[in-house]
């Protein structure tokens, strides 16, 4: 299975910022769906923001508590996923998981994947 990378969690104030990042390590790839989740303690695990479809022709959702807060964006090589997290509220405060889900080229085989990161704990405090 396909093992992505995240990193930029902590701990902040509220009213600051956090930029989280998320690396797949393929060559020859293409998304479905790529984005974050989030789960807070005692609550389902939740979609924060994703990019639906590949190169040209894709779509950006967010979830209604992040709107106007938080961007979604990815590098040109499309290996990267970021999330830019503004105006952060204790509300927000969870573990944030990578998810992407597509086909890699594998020898010669296209081979689907739906692989979750290890999760990194966002949290908002003073």
């Amino acid at each position: 299975q396909v093992q992505l990378v995240e990193s930029g969690g902590g701990l902040v104030q509220p009213g600051g910022s956090l930029r989280l990042s998320c690396a797949v390590p393929l060559r020859s790839f293409m998304f479905n769906s790529r984005g974050w989740y989030r789960q807070a303690p005692g609550r389902q695990r939740e979609l924060v923001a994703k990019i639906d479809g590949d190169f040209g022709n894709t779509l950006t959702t967010y979830a209604d508590p992040v709107k106007g807060r938080f961007t979604l964006s990815r590098d040109g090589d499309r290996k990267m996923v970021y999330l830019q997290m503004d105006s952060l509220r204790p509300d927000d405060t969870a573990v944030y998981y990578c998810h992407m889900k597509g086909i890699f080229s594998n020898g010669g085989e296209w081979e689907a994947f739906d692989s979750w990161g290890q999760g990194t704990a966002v949290t908002v405090s003073s």
